[in-house]
């Protein structure tokens, strides 16, 4: 299902650079090596965050596991169901987070024109990069998707 809020002409943003450094990409199927990483690394925190709401990240997880969970997240942006951004390093070398936006949950209030959610890996938490995302992806996300009212989700 082609998500309402967005336009007919819409183009999925390819980069959005960020005062820190560094830059989100839509993720990728390939970039699983350096996904897992990041994600066993702060599990423990992502799972307090996540666990509840989309059972995620489990307490084990392979490389090919995680490979199909973001191959599933690449279809969801081509069908537009979704969208997931890797939060990269200059060189792609090293992921340090994700920026998920989905269309609202049944149970949010009149208005809200997305779910949205990002995380950065442990050692990111209070650094630049973290207070880089608060201030960008507000103004991104009206500026470049038209969504000026949206939840912090979960």
């Amino acid at each position: 299902m082609a998500l309402s809020w967005l336009s007919a002409d819409f183009a999925q943003p390819a980069r959005l650079d960020l005062h820190s450094g560094h830059h989100l990409r839509p993720i990728r199927a390939a970039d699983a090596e350096i996904d897992l990483p990041a994600v066993l690394g702060s599990r423990e925190r992502l799972w307090a965050r996540y666990g509840d709401a989309w059972g995620w990240p489990p307490e084990t997880m392979s490389l090919d596991a995680d490979r199909d969970d973001l191959a599933h997240h690449e279809a969801e942006m081509l069908a537009r169901e979704g969208f997931n951004y890797a939060i990269l390093d200059t060189d792609e070398t090293e992921l340090l987070g994700c920026v998920y936006i989905y269309p609202p949950g049944p149970d949010a209030e009149d208005g809200i024109g997305a779910d949205v959610s990002w995380w950065v890996v442990d050692r990111a938490v209070g650094t630049e990069l973290e207070g880089a995302l608060g201030r960008t992806l507000p103004v991104w996300l009206a500026q470049t998707w038209g969504i000026r009212s949206w939840r912090a989700y979960p």
